[in-house]
């Protein structure tokens, strides 16, 4: 049996843990663009992993203790998470499956206290990598 097909409004629930970062997590929401609808909501395909963007997290690192901010993002999908022949339109239909990569892009970076007088030190690394998963509204939908 498939696994559950994911919807318009369905979640993207993100780890914190971000290599050495650790992010202070809002979920984000999936915007389907499939031609099916499934339970009045259309379908997610291919690529609507794109439409999943959380501005205004904050992170920190052991040591850049400052808090930062950033913007959480789907970096891609895990090999289980695009139906193996269900589609729509052409498109395969995305599904809850594992765990996919997610991306936190610093927009504001968190900063290192000074070891003296004089100005903290910003951290520069422009992006971590991580993973989340879905979260379907709809249970009883599976896809192949």
């Amino acid at each position: 049996m498939g696994d559950t097909v994911l919807v318009d409004g369905d979640q993207a629930m993100f780890m914190p843990a971000f290599g050495a970062a650790l992010v202070v997590v809002q979920p984000g929401r999936l915007t389907g663009s499939g031609p099916a609808k499934i339970g009045g909501a259309k379908a997610c395909i291919s690529g609507d992993e794109g439409s999943v963007s959380v501005p205004g997290c904050m992170y920190m690192t052991p040591v850049y203790s400052i808090p930062g901010s950033g913007t959480l993002t789907i970096a891609a999908l895990a090999g289980d998470q695009l139906a193996p022949t269900a589609k729509t339109g052409g498109t395969q239909l995305m599904v809850k499956g594992g765990s996919f990569t997610a991306k936190f892009t610093v927009a504001a970076p968190a900063m290192q206290p000074p070891p003296g007088p004089g100005s903290p030190i910003p951290d520069a690394t422009p992006e971590y990598s991580g993973n989340g998963q879905f979260v379907s509204l709809d249970t009883t939908t599976k896809a192949a």
